[in-house]
């Protein structure tokens, strides 16, 4: 049912956003799955989850072995505490309707855009 070079070109575009930004996970991925693929928005975000997991483990074999090291105390709260919510927001996707994730997922986006507008016209003081 895709096209898998569609898929590859808009998989390359994120990754060199991810990259460049140090942005991108369901932030980039879930719009251009459910716009650029066409998938159905439950789909765009297990997608999007594995795509994520597969670049974390990937960073995470690849820092590791660096002279900085991984500090376990701050990444193993953070990630328990993640995967704790993203158990508790499955439960709740699959309560709410795909036009319904769309417009939450757009009104999030808007919201951290302006949050990030008002970061940077205010200098870093927010």
């Amino acid at each position: 049912t895709g096209d898998p070079p569609r898929a590859a070109g808009t998989g390359a575009g994120l990754g060199a956003l991810t990259g460049l930004l140090g942005v991108g996970g369901g932030f980039l991925a879930v719009p251009a799955l459910v716009t650029v693929v066409a998938l159905e928005m439950q789909a765009a975000v297990g997608t999007s989850l594995l795509v994520i997991s597969a670049n974390s483990l990937a960073s995470l074999a690849a820092r590791g072995g660096t002279a900085a090291g991984v500090d376990w105390a701050v990444i193993a709260p953070f990630a328990g505490a993640a995967i704790l919510g993203a158990w508790d927001g499955r439960r709740l996707a699959a309560k709410a309707s795909g036009a319904l994730l769309r417009r939450v997922f757009a009104v999030l986006l808007l919201a951290v855009a302006a949050f990030m507008a008002a970061d940077v016209l205010t200098g870093g003081l927010i």
